[in-house]
């Protein structure tokens, strides 16, 4: 029998804690605070970190799921998760692992709602903590609590949005670098105090706004025009050590009491001014020049579809070569991306997300303060055993915001990804969107268009338009003659006739038109493949008829007896696929052109030029390869086979794969039967047309140094484009600035 005593006590404590939870929900404010911390790649992901009873720690891995991410990411203002990852991959944490056996259903309002052990209570290593990846988004009008943990316990700024407030007088620049700064909290902009305010402070975030630094500027206008505001502070300060790539990294500082227009009583709203890189200023005056004198870098961007995005190539001993992934992360990238005139990185991207590169790896484990000139004053382990070529270093860089996007436009497409190109253009006083013209119009100029949409790579240049319908009103032509180079930053940057338009063909139907990609291949030939097999051979006129047809030996050959010899300069070529996508040739099966001599298809008309050069750069003698054949020979391992010739099949080059051309094949030579004995260079291009887009140009050339004897033939240090130093290369005519020379 059960006492009523007993029972009023039960009841009691039931009571008791039903009103201590109702207390605790009701007042809305969690019992927990969460950050996100270790060794990030992006500022919106790592080691989630929860503040608990005075204290920090991690969250175990055990049962975490992408419910559990979704809870943590909402509860630190971002919209949602995007992944999250298991053993300790943002690096150990110490101290208090606070959760384990987290068991969420993606409802939860805080990570404390959800099921667990109970804080404190786990069986973990920190070879366990989990981490998180959100989406970069935030979710407008999200108010922040910052009721738990104050800064000495390090809790990280968490607003919804920053930006830089221009002057009604410098409102009109481009990029804007300087103005009042405010940040979004509450879904209300605000200022921030600048009593405690610093020139760290500041570094970061001109490193968001894409500027490698800050400047000082005169404050005595700002003071005159924030005194004749209404001012609305922001309650609390800001302590960042100038090397976060992010402000939401930066630790945050003490409350402000807010008094109205008497808060901040010493001191007036914080103001930012920056410093753009060389590629973004806004005017390039003779004193602009002299202050960046162009010199040789130390470190560059290959292969990234975007402005300020790319491998990380470094040049040691007038050789480029890449950096190992290992300990990459947010930091470094950062010293790499201010080096190259950018701001803060957004993301350091490892196994060789954007392509990878060849020769030597030069750096491995990197390790940077924030603050160094260039990556090469970094720690870094010489030593790069272990590394590959699948493990080379990436960043994504923060630009400016130039307003590229707003002067053209795609139209018509059946995706954003393609359409008619149309460009805004003055006419008659007023701005008017038109058309531009197709004539000359190829890979080069839309790659640029991609690349100023932030598009990506081209997929095509198109030079009839008439299955998109664009704007009527846009068909007219407002550009025309349109040579890029495919490094221009906008498509008004590249050669055209001006005012002066020339389109005899017109718009309509025939403007030009792109399609974009994300990803593209990059084809790289194996110099040492080259060097190796070079060898003359010397072959009688009849056993050359089909050659002929093809236009594989010198023009000499047409007057030639069939029973004359031809002096062949034969070799091999091994074509690698370094890019993200295969290489296909543009041409669809249908339009392949079938040569009955060879009894084969030919799916690019030019696939390869193989010249002699004289030292100056003068051809003395050529031949090129049509691509009758393009297939995976060979493949990295793990990597299966996806084209082949045999039965009319699909052609192509796998990512990973290579295509060989045997020496002993057809056309596989340059006829040098009326060349003189001497020095000479010897060269091949590969896609020398830009018919199919690639990610990088610069590397399809290959250079080697040629002496012929009369009898024999040496060839040696053969070369791929961009891979030496642009002191190193003089000696090689005709490759200036990894371009081909027009002679």
């Amino acid at each position: 029998m059960v006492r009523p005593v007993a029972i009023q006590c039960l009841l009691f404590a039931l009571l008791c804690m039903l009103a201590l939870c109702n207390a605790q929900s009701d007042s809305g404010t969690p019992a927990i605070q969460l950050r996100l911390v270790g060794e990030k790649r992006k500022h919106y992901e790592g080691r989630v970190e929860v503040f608990y009873n005075g204290e920090w720690g991690t969250v175990c891995d055990d049962d975490f799921s992408i419910y559990a991410a979704q809870v943590v990411c909402r509860e630190l203002g971002f919209v949602g998760a995007e992944s999250w990852l298991p053993s300790a991959k943002y690096g150990k944490g110490d101290g208090r692992i606070w959760l384990d056996n987290v068991h969420c259903t993606g409802g939860e309002k805080s990570l404390a709602q959800c099921e667990s052990n109970g804080f404190g209570v786990s069986d973990c290593k920190h070879s366990e903590d989990v981490g998180v990846v959100c989406n970069q988004k935030r979710i407008p009008g999200f108010k922040f609590i910052r009721n738990q943990a104050n800064s000495e316990e390090g809790l990280t700024v968490q607003v919804e949005d920053v930006r830089i407030r221009a002057t009604y007088s410098h409102r009109k620049r481009i990029p804007i670098t300087e103005g009042f700064l405010e940040v979004k909290d509450g879904g209300k902009w605000r200022q921030i105090c600048n009593e405690e305010w610093t020139e760290m402070n500041s570094r970061v975030i001109c490193g968001m706004y894409g500027f490698p630094g800050e400047k000082r500027f005169n404050t005595r206008p700002y003071k005159l025009l924030s005194n004749r505001r209404k001012k609305n502070y922001w309650g609390f300060s800001v302590n960042c050590t100038g090397n976060e790539a992010n402000l939401s990294d930066c630790k945050l500082g003490g409350e402000v009491e807010l008094k109205g227009n008497n808060t901040c009583g010493q001191g007036m709203p914080v103001v930012i001014s920056c410093v753009p890189g060389r590629a973004f200023a806004p005017s390039v005056s003779v004193g602009f020049r002299k202050a960046y004198r162009v010199e040789q870098p130390l470190v560059r961007l290959r292969g990234g579809a975007m402005i300020g995005e790319g491998r990380v190539e470094v040049l040691k001993n007038g050789e480029w070569g890449t950096v190992c992934d290992d300990n990459w992360n947010i930091r470094a990238a950062t010293v790499v991306c201010r080096e190259l005139g950018f701001g803060s990185a957004k993301e350091a991207l490892t196994g060789a997300r954007l392509g990878q590169g060849i020769g030597p790896v030069h750096m491995n484990e990197v390790e940077c303060s924030g603050f160094e000139k260039s990556l090469t004053e970094c720690h870094f382990n010489r030593d790069s055993l272990g590394c590959s070529h699948e493990e080379d270093a990436a960043v994504r860089c923060n630009v400016p915001a130039m307003g590229f996007h707003n002067r053209l436009r795609l139209s018509g497409g059946r995706n954003p990804y393609e359409g008619r190109v149309e460009v805004l253009a003055e006419k008659n006083g007023s701005l008017v969107w038109g058309a531009v013209c197709s004539e000359s119009w190829g890979t080069m100029e839309a790659m640029v268009v991609c690349r100023q949409l932030g598009l990506g790579f081209a997929s095509h240049a198109f030079q009839e338009t008439w299955y998109w319908e664009g704007d009527s009103s846009s068909n007219s032509v407002v550009m025309s003659g349109v040579r890029c180079s495919g490094t221009e930053l906008t498509l008004d940057q590249c050669l055209h006739h001006g005012k002066h338009i020339d389109c005899p063909k017109g718009g309509g139907r025939f403007s030009a038109g792109v399609s974009c990609t994300q990803t593209a291949p990059d084809l790289v030939l194996n110099a040492q493949v080259v060097e190796q097999t070079t060898y003359l051979e010397d072959r009688p006129m009849y056993a050359l008829q089909c050659a002929a047809e093809e236009n594989c030996l010198s023009s000499s050959a047409d007057k030639a007896d069939s029973s004359s010899y031809r002096r062949l300069l034969r070799f091999s070529s091994q074509i690698h696929n370094n890019g993200q996508s295969d290489f296909r040739p543009r041409a669809a099966h249908h339009s392949w052109i079938w040569h009955e001599c060879h009894r084969h298809y030919h799916s690019m008309e030019v696939f390869t030029h193989y010249d002699l050069l004289s030292l100056n750069g003068t051809k003395v003698a050529e031949g090129h390869k049509a691509s009758f054949c393009l297939e995976d020979t060979y493949c990295d391992e793990g990597i299966q086979k996806r084209y082949e010739c045999a039965n009319f099949g699909s052609q192509g080059i796998t990512v990973g794969c290579w295509d060989t051309y045997r020496h002993d094949i057809d056309c596989q030579w340059i006829d040098i039967t009326d060349v003189k004995p001497g020095d000479y260079i010897f060269q091949i291009v590969i896609n020398p047309n830009y018919e199919v887009a690639e990610s990088d140009y610069t590397n399809n050339i290959m250079k080697c140094r040629s002496r012929y004897d009369g009898q024999r033939i040496w060839t040696y240090n053969c070369r791929i484009g961009g891979t030496m130093s642009s002191e190193t290369e003089e000696p090689f005519p005709g490759l200036l600035t990894n371009q081909l020379s027009h002679r």
